[in-house]
């Protein structure tokens, strides 16, 4: 029996906080939430002031009589649940189950799972934070009266499945926006005229303007005239200037910032970032060490640093790089406007944790991404770059050419850690120049060009504009963006998200019948309001009858006046077999179908076959990816039931080794995987480890 019963969220933190706790703790994982609204009523009373009504969630009705029997034979129970208000509202949820004295000190947080950080916590417990609390439930009836008063309206008018939601709907215009924008784009032709100039080196130079002054070039006619007159001109250097530029250490690594940088570099939906960060964060099994939490939490929008950690992490840099490379004063970094202070930015919790000694322990994105945040955060600690920057202007018979070159000084944090740009640099590699320096044009090209439209976002993109509009919070763009793409408003083009037929539909009603929830600023200051509530300086009760009032009168208007959309069916190339018709694509509650467009007069339906480039391990023939009546993906032969060869995980072409059976494609803890399917056959295929990154 264990005097004290510390309840966390999952059972990998679990296991990793377990070894840091003798036998007089007992560690339980609630498995995230346990409580939350009905799915199938409204589960808010507007009329007693939006009084929530929560259930227990299915499947956990186990776990919580497992956490009641721990707690009645503990002395004490500390809820140890994620430091922020999901975390707060959850350990709320388990003191009212396990009547708990809110009142009472039965509340520890820690922003790293580490020896230190849990057992310090442990000694200054503190009681639940309310205000935490009371955010975390104006946020989900909020969410729960936009999502279950306006749905409805769009399975009415639309088609059924929809949804919308306070930030989904925003994001989601955000995304038609821009698409408008890019369809509504006029391109306006101009030219550039770049020159390459015999020297110690050749460089390029580009056309400036006339007599020193800014002229842009918009025709063929103006591009021959200006290439024609300085083809054999000399190009005078009129103008050098050299100055130092220093460019600052970025700064170590928020929510969003990991996101999106994990997009540019690594490649990361924002979704896979989040759970591999989630795996490094709660503990990742090292060998003999055991399970070790690597990273700090994971939802901040703070670039706060302890400052334990700045000075191990000055003290790491002078001894791995040098003192050069260690600034005078710590590098302290200013959060966005708006921005919480309550957690750290993302780093590691011990830099003797190299990612080069890791790297056998931890899967290819793990890995990855672990290199990606320790590098990030060593490098915030570093002394700047220091570059010398030339500007030259040169004079070629009137025509004035300008470019500009950097020299690096000292590498500074570039040493370790390069940015990723969303523009390229303009910057050349000038040789030594000087006032009055003359030279020759090897070559001289005009090239016709266009004005480009704004790009689509990317999943980074629009993480950053979620942002900067003050769109949601650190730990909603990961499932926004999942939630988009899965109600078929928002499809991915390669890394571009392009809006869809539907989400233009649904995002006009809105904009239309609900202009307040898809507007920026409207939903800007909800979340301001949610801010507020947080720091106890405005009753959620008071938020929340302030919005419903004038909400509901939107409803009720909507669902009157509304008018149904028909959308048109997208035809496939699959004739029916039964009437004759092409077939249509259909979206149903697993996905895309085939179904007939006489329906209901004809009500034939098909699933859409994907083929594997893999035989049949029994027949030969075809393998299909198929669903189950429950919704399942599975593998199976074209010829079922003649063959009725199946498999849960997809074939690949390469056989056994070690048997010569056909070998598939598995799920693990550290990712995915190729191995035999034979069970009596243990062969599984290791990756050639490619060389470390330096």
């Amino acid at each position: 029996m264990a005097d004290t019963l510390v309840i966390v969220e999952s059972p990998a933190k679990a296991k990793t906080i377990g070894k840091f706790l003798g036998s007089k703790y007992k560690v339980v994982a609630s498995n995230g939430h346990v409580r939350d609204l009905p799915k199938s009523t409204l589960g808010v009373d507007p009329e007693k002031k939006f009084k929530p009504k929560y259930i227990t969630l299915r499947g956990r009705g186990d776990v919580l009589e497992t956490i009641r029997r721990e707690a009645k034979d503990a002395k004490r129970v500390l809820l140890a649940t994620d430091p922020d208000r999901e975390g707060e509202a959850i350990s709320w949820h388990l003191a009212e189950i396990l009547s708990l004295d809110v009142k009472d000190k039965c509340r520890i947080e820690f922003n790293e799972i580490t020896s230190n950080a849990v057992k310090n916590s442990i000694k200054h417990p503190r009681t639940i934070d309310m205000h935490l609390v009371d955010a975390q439930q104006a946020r989900r009836v909020l969410d729960r009266l936009v999502g279950y008063k306006i749905s409805p309206i769009l399975w009415h008018k639309v088609q059924k499945g929809l949804s919308a939601g306070r930030v989904q709907s925003v994001a989601t215009r955000i995304i038609c926006d821009r698409e408008e924008e890019i369809n509504e784009f006029v391109p306006e032709e101009y030219w550039t005229i770049v020159a390459k100039l015999n020297g110690a080196k050749t460089f390029e130079t580009k056309y400036f303007g006339e007599q020193g002054k800014k002229r842009d070039v918009h025709t063929e006619a103006e591009a021959t005239e200006i290439k024609k007159r300085v083809e054999k001109a000399e190009f005078t250097v009129t103008e050098c200037k050299t100055a130092e530029r220093r460019k600052h250490a970025p700064a170590p690594f928020t929510t969003s910032g990991l996101q999106q940088e994990a997009s540019r570099k690594l490649g990361f939906t924002t979704k896979r970032t989040m759970m591999v960060a989630q795996q490094l964060y709660e503990g990742v099994e090292l060998g003999k060490r055991g399970p070790v939490g690597l990273i700090t939490y994971i939802r901040t929008d703070s670039v706060r640093v302890a400052s334990e950690a700045q000075e191990a992490a000055r003290a790491f840099i002078g001894q791995t790089f040098g003192k050069a490379y260690v600034p005078e004063k710590p590098n302290i970094y200013k959060g966005r406007r708006g921005a919480q202070d309550a957690h750290e930015a993302i780093r590691p919790t011990d830099l003797g944790n190299d990612p080069k000694t890791l790297k056998e322990h931890l899967s290819p994105e793990q890995w990855k991404l672990y290199k990606l945040i320790y590098e990030r955060f060593v490098a915030s600690q570093m002394a700047e770059q220091v570059q010398s920057v030339t500007s030259v202007t040169f004079d070629a018979n009137g025509a004035t050419f300008k470019s500009s070159g950097a020299r690096t000084l000292f590498d500074g944090y570039t040493v370790l850690y390069t940015e990723s740009k969303d523009e390229e640099d303009s910057e050349v590699n000038l040789p030594a120049i000087a006032e009055n320096d003359r030279f020759t044009a090897k070559s001289i090209d005009a090239q016709q060009r266009f004005t480009q439209p704004p790009s689509r976002y990317t999943e980074a993109s629009l993480v950053r504009a979620l942002e900067e509009k003050g769109i949601g919070r650190p730990s909603t763009y990961a499932p926004t963006i999942s939630t988009i793409i899965d109600r078929g408003y928002v499809a991915r083009d390669k890394k571009l998200l392009a809006p869809t037929e539907l989400g233009f539909i649904v995002t006009n009603l809105m904009k239309k019948s609900f202009p307040d929830i898809v507007d920026v600023a409207f939903t800007a200051k909800m979340e301001e309001e949610l801010d507020e509530v947080e720091e106890g300086t405005i009753e959620w009760t008071s938020l929340m009858e302030s919005f419903y009032g004038p909400f509901m009168e939107t409803v009720q208007k909507a669902d009157e006046q509304v008018e149904k959309v028909k959308i048109p069916d997208e035809v496939s190339d699959v004739v029916c077999d039964k009437c004759g018709a092409m077939m249509v694509y259909k979206t149903g509650r697993f996905g895309k179908f085939l179904a007939c467009p006489n329906f209901p007069a004809c009500r034939n339906a098909k699933p859409i076959i994907e083929k594997l480039d893999v035989p049949c391990p029994k027949c030969g023939s075809a393998v299909l990816k198929r669903r189950s009546k429950k919704g399942n993906t599975f593998y199976g032969c074209e010829r079922y039931p003649e063959c009725d060869f199946t498999s849960w995980n997809p074939l690949v072409a390469q056989k056994c080794p070690k048997c010569g059976g056909y070998m598939v494609q598995k799920r693990g803890r550290n990712g995915t995987f190729v191995a035999c399917a034979d069970p009596k056959c243990s062969y599984i295929l290791r990756d050639k480890k490619k060389k470390d990154e330096e």
